[in-house]
């Protein structure tokens, strides 16, 4: 154990012990560079294999990263512009509300105005056998036909609104192969891949064939079994890479090196800054003192924290179900970190921003996911009114409580939510809640005191006795 890294350890193996995920790999960067490095866990159960920081798992829409820094290379290259109309490379039978072009930039910053079609959360449920919905798609003409007839699902005119495509950054991929006149994975490889020293990353079958030291891929279920799966080769530039731990640090790197790798410059630094500049408010809000407050904006292929403690985060998380990934660094400070694991259920992005603030000198546990959800599991239990005349128990259910009555004829179940995303309504000591009844709002409160967490619901009030 490195004793450092000694609080992020014990979180980890907490997480995965939660979630049953099978196994994480992590690498963590001080000072631009690659300090600490460790595996979690198994990758392969059933044989007892240990994940490693070499292990090679799925890095999901991390992948986006390497599609948009490839763009912005043709562009350097004079190969293209990310301003040209998307048509000019590609044919898409896609015409944007007032006839306004749909530009390169639209689809790296997801603001074609064009909502998810989800081909890839079909593809990828159909995949692990959660769907029988399936959808064929290999190369730009299967995606030519899949979008024949979505015209009228645009909401917004392209550069407006915020709506995450996968089907965008396939087209993107696409047009690198168009302009380059390589196949997609194929000018990854030669020209980030290849540059930054990452050897055990790729998109194809071939990649990793022979190689013992590769994620078996897990579906944890509802009945939180643990069951292997299969890899998913038919992503690409959307979502195919598959990588290690050491691998995708190399590639953090590179951004806190503004595009310096080990072989030189892979893009001008100024290029490589390009990609973090918030270019649209994404949708999502944080708890403020003052009520909620932006959660972050998209860049190129990269989402933006502007206030992570004081400071700018950017990274980007994936998930194929069977396998989700995490990048996140800082500007200026260099930090950052990279997380793989052959599973869902645990969200990585929470464990990089532990592993960031740990790296920051910051409190992990101030980092507001991290509170939240240490208040949430903090009031869950069995709860009893006066000498125990009603029991009732409260559970956590992802970013909510639910409380149960089952000493009923019909068993009473109410979900609770925190009532607003002011930093108040989840004080430790007087945390706030609203229920939802007959079309009505019920306050829900629970108050700490003398050693005593007692919850106050509707007419009763119950004190916490016990694990529910």
């Amino acid at each position: 154990m490195s004793a450092p890294f000694a609080p992020l350890e014990r979180f980890i193996q907490e997480k995965m012990a939660e979630t049953l995920l099978p196994g994480v790999a992590l690498a963590l960067l001080q000072d631009g560079r690659i300090v600490y490095t460790r595996g979690f866990g198994a990758r392969d159960l059933e044989r007892g294999l240990p994940a490693t920081p070499q292990t090679r798992f799925g890095v999901g829409s991390v992948t986006k990263s390497f599609t948009s820094l490839a763009l912005l290379q043709l562009q350097a290259r004079g190969r293209l512009s990310i301003d040209d109309p998307v048509e000019r490379h590609l044919s898409l039978p896609l015409r944007a509300p007032g006839d306004e072009p749909l530009r390169l930039r639209h689809l790296m910053t997801h603001t074609s105005g064009l909502p998810a079609l989800a081909y890839a959360e079909a593809v990828i449920r159909h995949h692990v056998g959660a769907s029988a919905r399936w959808v064929p798609m290999s190369g730009a003409d299967d995606l030519r036909t899949f979008l024949d007839g979505a015209e009228d699902w645009f909401l917004a005119r392209p550069g407006e609104r915020w709506f995450y495509l996968n089907e965008g950054y396939l087209a993107l991929g696409a047009v690198i192969e168009r302009v380059s006149g390589l196949a997609y994975p194929d000018y990854i490889r030669e020209h980030i891949l290849s540059p930054l020293g990452m050897t055990r990353s790729g998109f194809r079958a071939e990649d990793i064939a022979g190689d013992l030291d590769v994620a078996v891929p897990y579906v944890i279920n509802r009945e939180k079994r643990q069951i292997p799966s299969r890899y998913l080769f038919s992503l690409t530039a959307d979502g195919g890479l598959l990588s290690c731990a050491e691998d995708l640090g190399r590639y953090v790197a590179m951004f806190l090196a503004e595009g310096q790798g080990v072989e030189g410059s892979i893009l001008a630094p100024d290029l490589v800054r390009e990609m973090w500049q918030p270019r649209i408010r994404t949708p999502f809000a944080r708890r403020g003192p003052d009520g909620p407050e932006p959660a972050g904006f998209y860049g190129f292929g990269l989402s933006v924290d502007p206030d992570f403690l004081g400071h700018t985060l950017v990274g980007h998380g994936g998930s194929v179900l069977v396998f989700t990934a995490y990048i996140g660094f800082v500007p200026g400070r260099g930090a950052g970190v990279a997380l793989l694991a052959n599973g869902s259920g645990c969200p990585l992005n929470q464990v990089g921003a532990f592993a960031l603030a740990l790296l920051l000198g910051e409190d992990p546990w101030s980092v507001p996911a991290v509170r939240a959800e240490r208040l949430l599991d903090g009031l869950t239990g069995a709860y009893e009114t006066y000498r125990g005349t009603m029991r009732a128990t409260v559970r956590r259910q992802g970013d909510f409580l639910v409380f149960e009555v089952q000493e009923t004829p019909q068993e009473q179940i109410t979900v609770l939510i925190p009532d607003g995303l002011d930093a108040s309504a989840l004080d430790p000591d007087h945390a706030r809640f609203v229920a939802l009844q007959a079309a009505r709002q019920l306050p829900v409160e629970f108050i700490r005191r003398d050693g005593d967490l007692d919850l106050i619901y509707e007419r009763y009030r119950l004190r916490r006795v016990g694990k529910a």
